[in-house]
C-alpha cells in the first residue's frame, strides 16, 4: 500500500520590534500630554524602518510526457521532428495538419523549437481535449500532440521516434520518454497523474483449433506444436479467382517479409493474454482430416502455454465434440500446465464463474458464455458450457463487480458463421452486459473479423476471425484481428487491432500496414453507425 507522505509544516521566523517612543516624567506627578497630530511616532534623527520586499515566489514548472495521437482507424505507428516538420509545411503524406489543445499549445510547441507564428498555416487549435479528440474522428488528416494523461482509447497513440508509451513494448519509465513539455501553467492533478508503471497490456485472439490442417502441420509435418504460434509478418502480393468450388470467392496471394517470431513475442510480452479454444482437448483424441468435428492432442496444448496465452475460453459449439468427459479432461489438461479457462464447469455456476487475476494491482475477472450449442449447456448438476441465453450474464457481471473485479472482459460466442455484422440478438445481449458492468466484449465464432462498436464509452468487437485454424477457402477466413489492449490502472487509454494472415494453414502471421487494410476496411464498413471512434 502506498502511503503520502507527512505534511512538512515549515515555521517562519517572526520578528517583534518594541521600542518606546520618548522618555517622559513620573507619570504618578505629571499629567499626560494630549498627542498632537502633527508629531512623528519616530524620533526626528532617526528615518522610518523600509518595508521589506516580497520574496518572489517560483513560477511553476511541470515537466510532461507528450504524445502524439490521430484518428482511431489511422496506419500511422510512429512519428518524429521530422513528421512534424513535414506537416507544417504541407508536405507529410499521411497529415495535413498538427493540432493542439490552445493552452498547451506553447509549451508543446517550445519543446519542438517551434512557435504559434512559425507553426504556420497547418496549425490548428482546439479549445479543449475533448474538442481535439473528437476533430481527430471527424478530420482523419490531423495529427494531434497531447499530455500522457489526456490519452484515450478514441484516439490512436502513436510512437515517437520508434518509442511507445502504450502497448507490449512501451517504455516503463518517463525517464525513456523522448517528447516531454516543461508547462509554466498550472497544472491541473488529473493531467499531472500518467505514471507508465500502471499501465498494462491485453493481447486477446480469436479462433484457435489443433485439428485437421493444423494437426497435419504439427504432426505430419514435423513442425510441431510451436510453429502455429511462431509468425513473422507477411504481405498480400495479390489476388486470384477462385477458391474451389462450391465456395469460388477470391483467394490472396501471400509472402513473408520476416521470421522474426512478432506473434510470439507480442503474446508473450502482454501482461495478460486470452484466445478462444475452439474444441475439446480429450486423454484419447482423434486425428480428422476433414468435417466439423475436432479433438486436440493434451501435448498440442504446450504450444499455447509456450506462447505465453494465460487463459482460453471453452464455451464453444465445438468443445462437446468429445463428450462431456471430453470437457472434463481438458480443464484437467489446460489446469496441469496452468492456463486458466472459463466458459465450462462441473455445473452450471462453475461454468458461469468468472476466472479472477490481479494484473499490477487490478482485480480483472474474465467470463465466457456460449449461444450457438444449447445441447453443450451445463446444468445443476451437468458438466457443460455456460450459456449465454440462460441465466442472465447481467447478473454474473454485476456479482463479478461486488466482488472487487475493477476490468471485466467477457468472450461470447455468438453470431452467424461468415458474416461481418452482428445480429440484433448480439448486440442486445452486448448493451445488457455493459450495462450490467462489463468493460470489454470480444465475440468470436463467424470466423469472419465482425463489426466493432462503442457503447456508452465500452468497445465490443462482435468477432475477431480466426486465429490458428486451416480454413483457407477465402480471403476473409485466412484473416483475423489480434487486439492489443492498453490500461493504465483500471482505464482502457488504448485499443489497437493488429490484422493477421493465416499462412500454412495453421500460422497468424501480422500483416503490413498496405496489406491490413483489407481486413481493417471490412471491420470499419460493418460499423458504420455504431461507433464514435
Amino acid at each position: 500500500m502506498r502511503r503520502s507522505p507527512s505534511p512538512r509544516i515549515s515555521l517562519g521566523l517572526i520578528a517583534l520590534v518594541a521600542f518606546v517612543a520618548g522618555c517622559g516624567s513620573n507619570p504618578a506627578t505629571t499629567p499626560p500630554a494630549s498627542p498632537s497630530p502633527s508629531v512623528s511616532a519616530f524620533p526626528t534623527d532617526m528615518a522610518p524602518l523600509p518595508t521589506p520586499e516580497p520574496t518572489p515566489v517560483p513560477t511553476p514548472r511541470t515537466v510532461t510526457a507528450i504524445v502524439p495521437v490521430a484518428d482511431f482507424r489511422t496506419t500511422a505507428t510512429t512519428i518524429d521532428q521530422t513528421g512534424i516538420t513535414a506537416i507544417l509545411a504541407g508536405k507529410n503524406k499521411q497529415f495535413s495538419s498538427l493540432e493542439l489543445v490552445t493552452g498547451d499549445a506553447d509549451a508543446i510547441l517550445s519543446a519542438l523549437s517551434l512557435t504559434q507564428s512559425s507553426a504556420g498555416t497547418h496549425l490548428v487549435l482546439a479549445p479543449t481535449i475533448d474538442a481535439l479528440s473528437k476533430d481527430m474522428d471527424s478530420a482523419a488528416g490531423r495529427l494531434g500532440l497531447v499530455r500522457a494523461s489526456q490519452v484515450g482509447a478514441s484516439v490512436r497513440a502513436l510512437g515517437w521516434g520508434g518509442k511507445s508509451l502504450f502497448g507490449v513494448d512501451r517504455v516503463k519509465s518517463l525517464a525513456d520518454w523522448p517528447l516531454n513539455a516543461t508547462f509554466t501553467t498550472e497544472v491541473p492533478s488529473s493531467a499531472a497523474a500518467f505514471d507508465p508503471t500502471q499501465t498494462w497490456t491485453v493481447a486477446a485472439a480469436g479462433d484457435v483449433m489443433l485439428d485437421r490442417g493444423v494437426y497435419a502441420v504439427i504432426k505430419t509435418k514435423g513442425l510441431g506444436p510451436d510453429y502455429p504460434f511462431d509468425g513473422g509478418t507477411a504481405a498480400i502480393t495479390s489476388r486470384y479467382c477462385c477458391s474451389p468450388a462450391p465456395r469460388s470467392w477470391v483467394m490472396p496471394r501471400s509472402k513473408r517479409l520476416d521470421t522474426t517470431q512478432d506473434v510470439r513475442n507480442f503474446l508473450t510480452g502482454a501482461d495478460l493474454a486470452m484466445v478462444n479454444l475452439e474444441g475439446p482437448a480429450p486423454v484419447k483424441s482423434t486425428y480428422h482430416a476433414g468435417g466439423m468435428s475436432f479433438t486436440f492432442n493434451q501435448a498440442y496444448l504446450v504450444g499455447l502455454k509456450n506462447a505465453g496465452i494465460d487463459v482460453v475460453s471453452l464455451a464453444n459449439n465445438h468443445i462437446g465434440n468429445a463428450g462431456r468427459q471430453g470437457m472434463r479432461e481438458t480443464m484437467a489438461a489446460l489446469d496441469k500446465i496452468g492456463i486458466a479457462h472459463g466458459g465450462v464447469g462441473v455445473n452450471a455456476a462453475a461454468a458461469r464463474a468468472p476466472v479472477l487475476f490481479t494484473v499490477d494491482g487490478v482485480k480483472v475477472a474474465f467470463m465466457a458464455y456460449d449461444a450457438i450449442a444449447p445441447g453443450y449447456a451445463a446444468g445443476p448438476n451437468l458438466v457443460g458450457t455456460a450459456e449465454l441465453s440462460k441465466g442472465s450474464p447481467a447478473d454474473d457481471i454485476r456479482a463479478a463487480k461486488a466482488a472487487g473485479a475493477q476490468v471485466v472482459i467477457v468472450y461470447p460466442h455468438w453470431g452467424i458463421e461468415y458474416r461481418t455484422t452482428p445480429t440484433s440478438a448480439q448486440k442486445s445481449w452486448a448493451h445488457k452486459m455493459i450495462d450490467a458492468g462489463a468493460d470489454i466484449i470480444i465475440g468470436n465464432h463467424p470466423h469472419y473479423a465482425e463489426a466493432m462498436e462503442v457503447y456508452k464509452g465500452k468497445p465490443i468487437w462482435y468477432a475477431l476471425g480466426n486465429f490458428v485454424f486451416d480454413q483457407t477457402w477465402s480471403e476473409q477466413t485466412e484473416e483475423g484481428l489480434t487486439l492489443e489492449l492498453s490500461f493504465n490502472g483500471p482505464t482502457l487509454v488504448q485499443a489497437w487491432m493488429h490484422p493477421t494472415l493465416d499462412l500454412n494453414s495453421s500460422q497468424p502471421n501480422f500483416l503490413d500496414i498496405a496489406s491490413g487494410k483489407y481486413v481493417l476496411d471490412q471491420v470499419y464498413n460493418a460499423s458504420k453507425g455504431l461507433n464514435s471512434w
